[in-house]
């Protein structure tokens, strides 16, 4: 009786993977200050966000700004990211995602949405979430936060038009929501999900380590 043929395993994607880093908003809740710019353990939130992206290996890292935009593209010198300004960014982030997703280069495979006000995503877990899309063929590679859903979250190229489709919501919950069936997830310690949205999150979370490094 012959064998069962086997197919020979699928070669592992290897184009580039980018970073669309958020951090556009007003920073409504914290009050007075822009949270991009409150500094934990000596650098900003915007910065080490930036620093983590460009550390995990994402090609390139594009970082769309809004709010105080020229202050903020300040944080990023020296880092190889490309600061890109949403105008509209007050219309809400999809808007921003938009404009993110339109600087990538078209030899793009994929691209990862980071929230910058997510203080304790680490390169590490930006790095598995891309080793588990080129070992695959899912086109959306989820962040699983004990059963919560949230960035940084990877799409593949042809989610893209979807993406910049999309009329509202939080970083792409339509189209993950479309294409659940299809995606892979990497689950994460609860902890990790935290953001910083008012000063009492900035007090809860990383206690005195972070000060207001300006404000509006």
């Amino acid at each position: 009786m012959p064998e069962p043929r086997l197919d020979p395993p699928r070669p592992p994607r290897r184009g580039p993977v980018a970073g669309v880093l958020l951090a556009a908003g007003t920073s409504s809740r914290m009050g007075e200050v822009n949270k991009m710019l409150l500094e934990i353990d000596g650098e900003t939130l915007l910065r080490r966000a930036a620093r983590r992206a460009v550390e995990a290996g994402l090609v390139p890292v594009v970082v769309v700004l809004g709010h105080q935009a020229e202050r903020a593209a300040a944080e990023l010198a020296g880092l190889a990211c490309r600061p890109v300004v949403n105008p509209g960014y007050a219309a809400g982030i999809v808007t921003s995602v938009r404009a993110g997703l339109a600087a990538l280069p078209r030899e793009t495979t994929a691209a990862m949405v980071i929230l910058a006000d997510m203080p304790f995503v680490t390169p590490e877990m930006i790095a598995a979430l891309v080793g588990r899309y080129r070992a695959g063929d899912a086109p959306l590679v989820l962040s699983d936060y004990d059963g919560v859903h949230a960035p940084p979250m990877l799409y593949d190229r042809s989610l893209f038009a979807e993406l910049t489709a999309m009329e509202d919501g939080r970083c792409g919950k339509q189209v993950v929501k479309r294409h659940r069936h299809q995606a892979e997830s990497l689950v994460w310690p609860a902890a990790a999900l935290a953001d910083l949205d008012t000063p009492q999150d900035v007090e809860r979370l990383v206690g005195g380590a972070a000060t207001p490094g300006a404000v509006s």
